[in-house]
C-alpha cells in the first residue's frame, strides 16, 4: 500500500530496459531552487542595477544609466584584464587536464600503495587559497626563499617581477591547487569504466597505451567536458592567488578581470564599475560554459540509471 502512494505521489518515467521508473516530484527541489535564489540570482539582480548606477559606499546611488559601460569599453587596463583572464584560463586547462587524467585513471587501478600517495597528492585539496598563495608566496620569496638558494637555475630570483615569470607562477600555482579536485572527478570515472572493454582488448593483444587512448580516454569524454567547464568558470573568477602573490603586478601585467574588479570597488570606491566588471564576468563566463556544452554535445547525453 505504501508502494504505490509513492509511486503515484511522483511522476512516473520510463527505465532504459522499459520498466517504470518513479521519479521525485517537484517538492524536492523547492529547498534547491530556494537557496540558489535567496544566494545566487537576488544578489546578481542587485549586481545588475549597481552596475548603472554611481555609487561610492558611502552615499546613495545615483542613476547614471550606461556610464559605467561605456567606460569600460574605452577603458584599455579593463579590455587587457579580460585578455589575461582568458590567457590563464587556457593555459590552466591546458596544464591541469592533462595532468588530471593521469593522475586520475593511475589512482584508480589497483597499485600498490595507492591509497597512501593518493592521499598525499590530494592534500592541497585540504587548505585554502590563501593559505597556498602565502606559503608559495614565502618560497618563491627573491631573497629568502628557493629562488635565492638555486639562482643557477631562477637567474636573480625574482619570478614574480616580470610579465612571464609571474604568469607562470600563477598558472603552476592552480595547477598544484586544482589538479587534485579534477583528478578526483577522472578517479571516479575511470572505476566506472567496465572491466569487460579492457578483458577484450587484452584478449585482442592491446597494450596499456593503447588501451588507454582506445578504451579509457572516450569513456571520460563526458567527465573531462565536466571538468574543463568548472576549470573555466573557476579560472575567469580567480581573485585570491593573484591578490596575495602578485597583486596585479608587475604594473597591470597580472591585473585579471576579478582582481580589476576589487580594486575598481575597494580601492577606487567606484562600485559602479566593479559591479559591471562582475556582470560581464558572468557573462562572459556563462556563454562560454554554453558554447562549449553545446559544442560538445554533453546537453544531448543521455543518463542510463535514474538518481531515484
Amino acid at each position: 500500500m505504501t508502494d504505490t502512494a509513492d509511486t503515484a505521489a511522483a511522476p512516473a518515467g520510463r527505465g532504459p530496459a522499459g520498466h517504470t521508473v518513479a521519479r521525485p516530484g517537484i517538492l524536492w527541489a523547492l529547498p534547491a531552487a530556494a537557496f540558489f535564489a535567496l544566494f545566487a540570482m537576488v544578489p546578481l539582480v542587485l549586481v545588475a542595477v549597481l552596475s548603472f548606477a554611481e555609487w561610492n559606499g558611502l552615499e546613495a546611488p545615483r542613476f547614471a544609466g550606461a556610464d559605467n559601460w561605456t567606460a569600460l569599453l574605452h577603458d584599455p587596463v579593463m579590455i587587457k584584464s579580460l585578455w589575461l583572464s582568458v590567457l590563464l584560463t587556457v593555459l590552466g586547462v591546458v596544464t591541469q587536464t592533462p595532468l588530471a587524467i593521469l593522475l586520475g585513471v593511475w589512482a584508480a587501478g589497483p597499485q600498490r600503495n595507492r591509497a597512501v600517495l593518493s592521499a598525499v597528492f590530494f592534500v592541497p585539496l585540504l587548505l585554502s587559497a590563501t593559505a597556498i598563495s602565502v606559503l608559495w608566496r614565502a618560497l618563491l620569496d627573491p631573497n629568502f626563499g628557493v629562488p635565492a638558494e638555486l639562482t643557477w637555475l631562477f637567474g636573480d630570483g625574482n619570478l614574480l617581477g616580470t610579465r612571464t615569470g609571474a604568469i607562470c607562477v600563477l598558472v603552476s600555482v592552480a595547477a598544484w591547487q586544482f589538479t587534485p579536485f579534477h583528478a578526483l572527478i577522472y578517479q571516479g570515472a575511470a572505476r566506472a569504466v567496465p572491466p569487460v572493454l579492457y578483458q577484450a582488448a587484452a584478449i585482442d593483444g592491446a597494450g596499456r597505451v593503447r588501451r588507454f587512448f582506445h578504451i579509457t580516454l572516450p569513456q571520460l569524454r563526458n567527465s573531462i567536458i565536466t571538468s574543463v567547464i568548472l576549470m573555466v568558470v573557476g579560472g575567469l573568477t580567480t581573485f585570491d592567488t593573484v591578490l596575495i602573490l602578485t597583486q596585479g603586478g608587475p604594473g597591470t601585467d597580472t591585473s585579471i578581470s576579478a582582481y580589476y574588479m576589487y580594486q575598481k570597488g575597494f580601492r577606487e570606491f567606484d562600485f559602479g564599475q566593479s559591479a559591471a566588471i562582475a556582470l560581464l564576468l558572468v557573462v562572459v563566463a556563462t556563454v562560454i560554459s554554453l558554447v562549449m556544452v553545446r559544442i560538445s554535445g554533453y546537453d544531448k547525453m543521455a543518463g542510463t540509471k535514474e538518481g531515484m
